[in-house]
């Protein structure tokens, strides 16, 4: 089994490798890890052995603590015919101990479920679920087995259909035969002539009509074994609905066969027959239509190759993918695709990284670079060692944020779902007051009243209404996927088209993060080279981009780096070293100042860098300004585009930096930036969006970097660039794959038109039942009007679902913004 448990308490590295030595010794632990970033504990263990209990009293007894983190699982369900189902699902599974959340997708036929394991197994889940009458299976891993089922299903309501059609279509003719016999010179046999043979007239359509009621079995066993259990669904209506025509049919034969041939022309044996062959039609549409709306899944699924050709005993051996292990040499010759994530460890190709980052040009690899798996090789044979295997690889990475999304709700979908739930009892009670209505009140016949009965139940169906969401943002992420915008929930995908501010982090975002040396001015007789040589020094091993230009510039020089003998990092200032008894400080103007260090006439030398893009940071030896060393980093090509973009959409652009506000405002000028945030530390980027959120606005932030986390999760929607860090990227909402930020105005423009879809499918799926209702109850009838038919009723409810996922698909036709 395998766990994931929040550390608390933690303050260094070395608490967290505290953590997995106390815990791996435990019996029964098989694997421990902890991520200090995250302050998370995976730890794999035998249940029969260890319990979550006494790992958690083993991280306790060491100093620290530990809360059992929720597990998210998602399960296939089968058996469900209409959004009453996934309500039902919804709400046996909500009520177990342990279970935190529950979200039925009826599009995708998918449980997301997020439960405490220690409260609630996975298998006690699963056996609610088939205690309410559907099935819980674990997910297809695999894009064979997904599509062999999906084939499956729809081969045999095709089979269902033709059956019920074969038999329906005689049983029509006959019914209607005599109706029509003059006008177009038809008539029917006189053995089955009601005028002539009334009883074998009414027993063939009985014999007819059987085989199709065989067909559609399922609305029956399920329609009724979900009545008695109190949660009646669509299948409920359609089984209703059918069995008091084919009863009535059978009350007919009866009077028929006492001597009342009246009843021979009202059997309705031939209305649930039409009924049940339009509605399998209707589901047959649907189970193709739908499958067409998770094809960017089935797309992705497919990028991965089948097998891998590794060395083993230093032979070449051709393995399945499944089979790789970490640590595996994989061979690629050209051509061929990267089975596994990885890196470079003998050979030199250029490798094309389109279908996952939609990047056009191929990108060169050498030894040490890393290997994304399903990438595609182009012409140099390579070596490299796996990684990451399995669901770890970046490809399963991304396939799981597109189904967690395409299984997630947004919150205009909360009104829909609110109404489905009480929609078909409510539909119920509707079909019998209005037929007991027309029957005692206005004094109609029993055949009229039934009429109405089954053409109420028969015309409202929930599909509709539960399909217009799901749909939609199943089409609009797959989209985005398609083009390497990763939206991570419905949530996010409905929150970004109200955005009226994007707020940029400068560093890496606006700009390349790759900032070099531009200028070194010196003062009290110290040469350039020294100046470099120490600020080197003390930047050694540094990550911030700015640390890493002065180290690399004094590479490109050959400059000898000197040992330091004291380090302190001062986050949002700079830093303070000792280099050959020298202290120094090495930073921004906040730092100098803070220090009491007259800037004398560097200031204005300063000032005159800043305003020309450029970032100063100052150099003080022993307390005395020494020098200033320039670094410059050049602005990424699309982003004066992309800026351009959203103020064309009404969006308000902002910039946060902790440069020096002449910098900021320098690079601001050069791409059309409305707000400048600068010198802002690392730990109030947050507040600053939350500023912005104070005015009343939907905020964006877009950034890179572990500093930034704390803003993309503080505002209405985070947007990382797939070139950040992994924790930027599991803060945010939206990922941008091929760190372009053309794909920002994309990822809103996608939710705009996605919004849209789902509005158009709502007022349809609405209006579609607001008016059919009426209309099966006899509204039309009463002022003079025609009476709503049975099998129009079922046309017309088949149409509805369809029309709705057909509406959903028009998605696809989606260009990013360009």
């Amino acid at each position: 089994m395998e766990q994931s448990l929040k550390i608390g308490g933690m303050t260094c590295a070395a608490c967290a490798k505290r953590v997995e030595k106390v815990t791996s010794k435990l019996a029964g632990v098989q694997e421990s890890s902890v991520n200090y970033a995250t302050e998370k504990l995976t730890i794999q263990f035998d249940e029969s052995i260890v319990t979550i209990p006494s790992i958690q009293a083993a991280i306790e007894k060491a100093g620290y603590e530990a809360m059992v983190e929720s597990r998210k699982r998602q399960l296939k369900i089968e058996g469900m015919t209409c959004v009453a189902c996934a309500k039902r699902i919804e709400k046996v599974t909500g009520k177990l101990d342990g279970v935190l959340e529950a979200n039925v997708n009826y599009a995708t036929e998918k449980l997301s479920i997020s439960f405490e394991p220690s409260k609630v197994r996975l298998s006690d889940i699963k056996n609610a679920v088939e205690k309410a009458g559907y099935k819980a299976i674990e997910e297809e891993t695999t894009i064979d087995s997904d599509k062999e089922r999906k084939e499956k299903e729809i081969k045999l309501l095709w089979k269902q259909f033709i059956t019920s059609l074969i038999f329906t279509a005689p049983l029509l003719v006959i019914t209607m035969g005599h109706m029509f016999g003059a006008p177009i010179g038809f008539t029917l046999p006189e053995f089955i002539d009601p005028m002539v043979n009334p009883l074998t007239f009414a027993i063939v359509q009985l014999i007819l009509v059987l085989p199709v009621l065989i067909a559609g079995n399922k609305f029956f066993t399920i329609g009724f074994s979900s009545l008695f259990k109190g949660s009646p669904n669509m299948d409920s209506l359609i089984a209703i609905g059918t069995s008091a025509a084919f009863l009535y049919g059978i009350f007919a034969i009866f009077q028929i066969y006492g001597g009342n041939i009246d009843y021979a022309y009202d059997l309705y044996f031939e209305a649930a027959g039409v009924i049940i062959t339009l509605i399998l039609l209707g589901k047959y549409l649907e189970a193709v239509t739908k499958g067409k709306t998770s094809e960017a899944i089935k797309t992705l699924m497919g990028l991965a190759p089948k097998t891998a050709v590794i060395i083993r005993n230093g032979q070449e051996v051709e393995i399945p993918i499944d089979e790789v292990e970490v640590g595996d040499v994989i061979v690629v010759k050209p051509g061929e695709k990267m089975p596994v994530d990885g890196e470079v460890i003998l050979g030199v190709t250029s490798v094309d990284e389109s279908m996952l980052t939609g990047e056009s040009m191929p990108v060169e690899k050498n030894i040490g670079d890393k290997i994304i798996g399903a990438s595609i090789n182009k012409n140099g044979a390579i070596q490299y060692k796996a990684t990451k295997v399995g669901n770890d690889t970046a490809l399963a990475q991304i396939i799981k944020l597109v189904e967690d999304a395409q299984g997630s709700k947004a919150p205009i979908a909360k009104m829909a779902d609110i109404i489905s739930g009480y929609f078909v009892p409510v539909v119920i009670a509707i079909s019998i007051v209005s037929s007991l209505a027309w029957y005692f009140l206005a004094g109609e016949t029993g055949v009229f009243s039934l009429t109405i009965f089954i053409s109420v139940l028969v015309i409202a169906c929930p599909c509709a209404l539960g399909l217009a969401t799901p749909t939609a943002i199943m089409v609009g992420t797959g989209k985005g996927a398609e083009h390497g915008v990763l939206i991570k929930s419905g949530v996010a995908l409905e929150t970004a088209h109200k955005i009226k501010t994007v707020v940029f982090d400068k560093t890496g975002t606006i700009t390349e993060g790759k900032p070099k040396v531009t200028d070194i001015i010196t003062l009290n007789s110290i040469s350039k080279e020294y100046l470099l040589q120490l600020a080197a020094s003390a930047e050694k091993g540094s990550e911030h981009p700015l640390g890493e230009a002065i180290v690399k510039g004094a590479e490109d020089k050959g400059l000898i780096f000197k040992k330091l003998d004291y380090f302190n990092a001062i986050p949002g200032h700079g830093i303070e070293v000792k280099i050959d008894e020298l202290n120094l400080l090495l930073g921004n103007r906040k730092l100098m100042v803070e220090r009491n260090i007259s800037l004398g006439d560097l200031e204005e030398t300063s000032n005159q860098l800043a305003g020309e893009g450029k970032t100063p940071m100052y150099v003080a030896i022993d307390n005395q300004i020494a020098g200033i060393i320039a670094v410059a980093d050049t602005v990424k090509d699309n982003s004066k585009k992309a800026i351009q973009q959203l103020h064309k959409m009404g969006i308000e652009v902002a910039m946060i930096t902790g440069d020096n506000k002449r910098t900021a405002e320098a690079i601001a000028k050069q791409v059309g930036i409305d707000r400048v945030l600068a010198e802002v530390l690392p730990e109030d980027k947050a507040n600053e969006v939350k500023k912005i959120q104070a005015e009343g606005r939907k905020v964006a932030m877009v950034g890179d970097g572990i500093n930034d986390a704390p803003a993309l999760a503080q505002a209405d929607i985070g947007i990382a660039i797939g070139s950040g860090t992994d924790v930027a990227m599991e803060s945010a909402d939206i990922v941008l794959m091929r760190s372009d930020l053309m794909d920002v105005p994309t990822a809103i423009q996608l939710s705009k038109k996605t919004i849209s879809n789902i509005k158009q499918n709502l007022f349809w799926a609405f209006g579609y039942n607001t008016l059919g209702i009426p209309v099966a109850m006899g509204i039309l009838y009463l002022f003079g009007g025609p009476l709503l038919n049975p099998i129009i009723a079922a046309a017309a409810m088949s149409f509805s679902s369809v029309s709705v996922l057909l509406n959903a698909l028009r998605l696809k036709g989606f260009k990013p913004v360009r």
